[in-house]
């Protein structure tokens, strides 16, 4: 009786199907889901990129500190 019992659970352990584990239909519904949330994130990450526009000139920078200076020469005078 005792090895009727272990050929019964041998057998059943060779075809267990926690060894044969497959991701099928959901696997990939769900990786190609991700592909797809990822693709739109990344064109509305490029969009939101695209309205920061490209940055300011060194010569602009410089002119914007010298009008800057300029402003506060002119808020020190009317002050004293």
């Amino acid at each position: 009786m005792t090895s009727l019992a272990a050929v019964a659970l041998s057998s059943s352990a060779g075809n267990s199907t926690m060894n044969n584990v497959e991701p099928g239909l959901l696997g990939f519904l769900v990786v190609a889901g991700i592909g797809v949330a990822l693709v739109f994130l990344l064109r509305s990450m490029n969009k939101q990129f695209r309205k920061l526009g490209p940055p300011p000139d060194e010569s602009q920078k410089a002119q914007g500190t010298q009008a800057d200076a300029a402003d506060a020469a002119a808020e020190r005078a009317k002050r004293g």
